[in-house]
């Protein structure tokens, strides 16, 4: 059986601090009006969607307590519609449009409504805490550095200079103003409406669309202090043949910090007929792998490639391919893995223009691709995210 994309919406990205567009929406909120959003814009009989699933990387506070369920609650949802959060950190929401595909591939479920929500203003990134972190026999048992160690060590294996990861983030902020300017993300973006139904945020705020590679020269590099308090010395303990971390990620060249939800509608043939939908692309498989988890953010490549050869593909039968940006070095590592250019790769620009809104990324990027293949009438796109302790998730979609 067939799992199909009947629609995706996501929210603006707002900055992640106080003053940020989405600050004064609650998570559940920025969840509920994408449901409603997906209910709306398809004139969907709720009651035709068996579960909601949604990714969460920081599950606490307000942003505890099954947010996918309390979400479609207060979306006015059908009762009869489940929910559930997942958290597979960055990748989360990407994973939960994958097991709403499974779920519906296998016939247990005939539609499932599946994205994610991250308010990184509210919640703030790590407030979940965690042995990982926190327990010295857990940390030293994994080989623990934060993520920033590992991309700076992925650029120095590599041969990443900082103009290196510098151009790549010059050209991310460019394309992504340039996909606003044309409107590449009309079809999908919603705005997000405060408590008094006025219009909060209805454009992404992060970019910063005049960059320039001298700006970004100014930048200090952001993790230098985190390795000379310890973590380069664990890292170059896993890496021995390495002499020396170069430090060359700043706030400038990483995934911003930012608020935000996506949505995705999955469903088999006979829920697009109850419907009355018309599908726009079919879900044709994916996977998820463990890797190394110091360095921590090598794991895109290596699971598109083993998720390509599940299918009977290989990188050339994919026309457009959307990699979270969580670190310049990760994208170009990816490229560098997949054998692929970046004509083809993020061509709307990524996360470190736009954000990087962790549980809700993955689905985000997922309807970017699809209305880009759309626009320029192609078939295939491959979604891929890395996330932390060693993971990747990667998702292969193709046109109806």
């Amino acid at each position: 059986m067939e799992a199909y994309i009947y629609d995706a919406v996501r929210t603006p990205r707002g900055r992640g601090r106080s003053d940020g567009g989405l600050h004064e929406i609650t998570p559940i909120q920025l969840a509920a009006q994408m449901l409603g959003a997906l209910r709306d814009r398809n004139n969907l009989d709720t009651a035709l969607v068996e579960d909601v699933i949604l990714g969460c990387v920081s599950p606490v506070g307000e942003q505890g307590a099954n947010v996918a369920r309390v979400a479609a609650i207060c979306a006015g949802y059908a009762e009869s519609v489940a929910g559930q959060q997942i958290n597979r950190f960055c990748a989360s929401a990407l994973e939960a449009v994958n097991l709403g595909a499974a779920l519906v591939k296998s016939g247990e479920a005939q539609a499932i409504v599946a994205g994610g929500v991250e308010s990184m203003s509210r919640v703030a990134m790590g407030s979940d805490s965690g042995a990982w972190y926190n327990d010295p026999q857990t940390t030293w048992k994994s080989y623990y550095a934060p993520q920033g160690i590992g991309a700076d060590l992925i650029a120095t294996l590599d041969g990443y200079s900082r103009a290196d990861v510098d151009r790549f983030a010059v050209e991310s902020q460019r394309r992504a103003a340039q996909a606003w300017d044309r409107g590449s993300f009309q079809r999908s973006v919603v705005p997000v409406r405060d408590v008094l139904g006025e219009v909060a945020l209805a454009r992404d705020e992060h970019l910063r669309p005049g960059t320039t590679l001298a700006d970004l020269a100014k930048l200090k590099p952001a993790f230098a202090m985190s390795g000379e308090q310890g973590f380069d010395a664990v890292a170059l303990h896993r890496y021995p043949r390495v002499e020396s971390i170069s430090h060359v990620h700043t706030g400038g060249n990483s995934s911003g910090i930012v608020d935000g939800a996506s949505a995705v509608l999955i469903g088999n043939e006979a829920f697009g007929k109850a419907a009355g939908l018309k599908a726009r692309a079919k879900i044709r498989g994916f996977r998820s792998i463990g890797s190394e988890p110091t360095i921590m953010l090598t794991g895109p490549g290596p699971c598109s490639h083993q998720l390509l050869k599940k299918l009977g593909m290989t990188p050339k039968d994919i026309d457009l391919y959307e990699i979270n940006e969580a670190f310049a070095a990760v994208a170009l590592r990816f490229m560098r893995d997949m054998g692929i250019s970046h004509e083809q790769t993020n061509v709307n620009g990524g996360s470190i223009a736009l954000g990087h809104p962790l549980g809700a990324t993955g689905a985000m990027i997922l309807g970017t691709v699809l209305d880009e293949l759309e626009r320029r009438d192609l078939s295939t796109g491959l979604v891929t995210l890395c996330a932390a302790a060693g993971m990747a998730t990667a998702t292969v979609i193709e046109r109806v």
